[in-house]
């Protein structure tokens, strides 16, 4: 079991470290984290290195994309992009955490697909022809995504279930103790104040009309070549 995960400049570190933590449990698995060129990567203060070079793989049996800040310039990369489609369209899992699941549609496979994402996002998979999930972890056929951040872990047990059986997945949930209780009933929209939920879209707000703009952008270009 080849497992891949695609890093780019400004990702969300938990995104990725949270799955690669659970599924490098994963008995037999090799799992490789990567980036163009095997260029170091920086993630919210951290620096990623020593990484594989992306264009390098020759394939994988699973594809998981990392959301971030970055999902956006990640998605108007045609280099980065291209070896998503090369790498996603050989591999038996096609999988996402987070904002993620945007890149996986600007690269054309979640037309008529359901998939999650962070919630602030999650609107953004529609201009692609996606199905928008609310849950934590969405399935459809070999497509599953995981919604914001540390909807990775809850993603990567599915994952680990799905590959190896729940046993396995319950051993390892029990050895990394994931037994969530936060301390705030906080961490969906729906439950946060209202005054919260007004400071949090309004910290996004200044990213979100150049996303907004960019997956327009990518979903025309996307249909006009699916036409073609």
């Amino acid at each position: 079991m080849q497992i891949v995960i695609p890093l780019y400049p400004n990702v969300t570190h938990l995104d990725f470290t949270g799955p690669h933590q659970v599924l490098s449990r994963l008995p037999g698995a090799s799992v490789v984290v990567a980036s163009m060129g095997g260029a170091d990567i920086e993630a919210e203060g951290l620096v990623f290195s020593r990484l594989a070079d992306l264009s390098k793989i020759e394939g994988c049996d699973m594809l998981c994309v990392p959301g971030g800040l970055g999902t956006t310039d990640a998605m108007l990369d045609e280099t980065f992009m291209d070896e998503i489609r090369r790498l996603g369209q050989g591999a038996k899992y096609l999988t996402s955490v987070c904002t993620g699941s945007l890149i996986l549609a600007a690269a054309g496979f979640l037309r008529g697909k359901r998939a999650a994402c962070h919630w602030a996002w999650r609107e953004l998979l529609e201009p692609f022809g996606a199905v928008v999930d609310d849950s934590r972890v969405a399935r459809d056929g070999n497509i599953i995504t995981g919604g914001g951040v540390t909807a990775g872990l809850d993603f990567a047990f599915v994952m680990l279930a799905e590959l190896a059986g729940e046993t396995l997945a319950k051993s390892v949930q029990l050895g990394l103790e994931y037994a969530p209780s936060p301390p705030f009933d906080s961490g969906r929209p729906e439950l946060a104040a209202p005054e919260i939920l007004a400071a949090v879209n309004a910290r996004m707000a200044p990213l979100a009309q150049e996303r907004k703009a960019a997956v327009e952008a990518l979903a025309a270009r996307l249909g006009a070549v699916e036409q073609a």
